[in-house]
């Protein structure tokens, strides 16, 4: 069963191009790393919940989408051995004030698959 790192942000809609090109160096960067997959998703259907929901878990602004994102390694071994790639490559310099989002809110964890089909 794959391992997973999940990821969910808020987009400012102004930054949401440069979000996608951010995006696509990071996908090839995983892949070329080791990653067996790489997804990013835009927010089409996601209500704001009256408790909970995707726009208040990262505190979602007005003009701003939600981001859900995931990335599958073999292992968490493979995760870790993976992202100590990713962290070297320098296709990934760069400093967090030059993420198009901010980073604060984003949330992430590595999640260990039990049912997949």
């Amino acid at each position: 069963m794959p391992y997973v790192d999940g990821f969910v942000l808020a987009v400012p809609r102004a930054n949401l191009e440069a979000y996608k090109e951010m995006a696509r160096i990071g996908g090839e960067v995983w892949m070329d790393h080791g990653a067996l997959s790489y997804v990013e998703c835009i927010g089409d259907d996601v209500p704001l919940g009256e408790l909970t929901s995707f726009p208040r878990a990262v505190q979602a602004k007005e003009g701003e989408v939600v981001v859900f994102s995931w990335i599958t390694y073999e292992s968490r071994a493979k995760r870790d051995e993976v992202n100590a790639k990713v962290m070297a490559d320098p296709r990934m310099k760069g400093s967090a004030a030059d993420m198009p989002f901010d980073g604060k809110r984003m949330i992430f964890g590595g999640f260990e698959s039990f049912l997949a089909r």
